[in-house]
């Protein structure tokens, strides 16, 4: 988890590094083709197949899966960071596990949050609400507000695929889910990115975010979280987020001079202070046993 938020931390700065040479859809399209292939070299590194036996089967599982962590939250991340801070999209992108806990409830019975985590899901999306409201009522609804909502967005979208990882791709194998929806990702992004591919400018700098992002960002954080994922259970592995803002904020007001004001100072606090009720585990619930195979993976 502590890498996994160190990766997903620089994220965010990458993106806002890319996004000023090119557009959100032909960002989706590099970051998942890029990060195909480094996934794809290091599997073949460890001397494992690229995909396991079976993957035919589950063509509809990957499409979904790449649909909800990769094009609809990739596009829309990348979208309102060209309308607001990095580290404001960070501390947003923290609202997953806010997401997440709220869906399981109909999805997931067995890891039905307590009623503690639901009062830091109430808690945290008050955050949300300390975040955009002085904006909301200087400027309406501005572009800040519209990036705000479109991370939003994103991170429902992440929790909607955490949600159907745990339950429908449990006990397959993290190399076949990561291979497999960033494949379909990639395909999927090409129609996507044509129409705004002869506007790019190539700089070096953009271009080096986007291939770090896909290699790193996407690739070798893609296997950790499907882990963590498998590991610790949908709603704790989504709390990743809780540490991700940090190193994020960091990074954007010492690489990027972004400002942080009062506001996002205090609604930074009260989202993550909701998002760690959110995590609390109940003593008397156990996390049923991960599958070896899966967990060896």
């Amino acid at each position: 988890m502590a890498a996994l938020a160190l990766i997903w931390g620089v994220s965010f700065l990458l993106i806002k590094v890319a996004v000023q040479d090119m557009s959100p859809t032909v960002l989706l399209l590099l970051r998942s083709a890029s990060g195909l292939l480094g996934l794809a070299v290091i599997v073949k590194a460890m001397g494992r197949p690229l995909i396991g036996p079976g993957w035919r089967t589950r063509l509809g599982s990957f499409a979904f899966m790449a649909v909800t962590n990769a094009i609809i939250p990739w596009v829309a991340i990348a979208w309102g960071e060209e309308r607001i801070s990095s580290g404001l999209a960070s501390i947003l992108n923290s609202t997953t596990t806010l997401w997440t806990a709220i869906i399981i409830y109909w999805a997931m019975p067995s890891e039905r949050p307590s009623i503690v985590n639901y009062v830091g899901v109430v808690v945290g999306f008050a955050g949300v609400v300390i975040l955009v409201l002085p904006d909301l009522r200087t400027h309406g609804v501005s572009a800040n507000v519209l990036g705000t909502l479109a991370v939003l967005v994103a991170s429902l979208s992440y929790a909607l695929n955490a949600i159907y990882q745990r339950t429908r791709m449990r006990n397959v194998s993290v190399f076949d889910i990561s291979i497999g929806q960033l494949a379909a990702a990639t395909v999927f992004a090409i129609p996507l990115a044509i129409p705004s591919l002869p506007s790019v400018h190539v700089a070096w700098q953009s271009l080096a975010a986007v291939l770090a992002l896909g290699a790193a960002g996407t690739g070798v954080a893609y296997l950790l979280y499907y882990f963590v994922m498998n590991s610790l259970g949908a709603v704790r592995a989504a709390g990743v987020t809780f540490l991700v803002p940090i190193t994020a904020v960091f990074w954007g007001v010492v690489l990027l001079h972004e400002t942080v004001n009062l506001p996002m100072v205090i609604g930074m606090a009260v989202i993550l202070g909701g998002v760690l009720l959110a995590n609390l585990r109940r003593g008397e619930r156990r996390q049923p046993e991960v599958d070896r195979d899966t967990a060896a993976a």
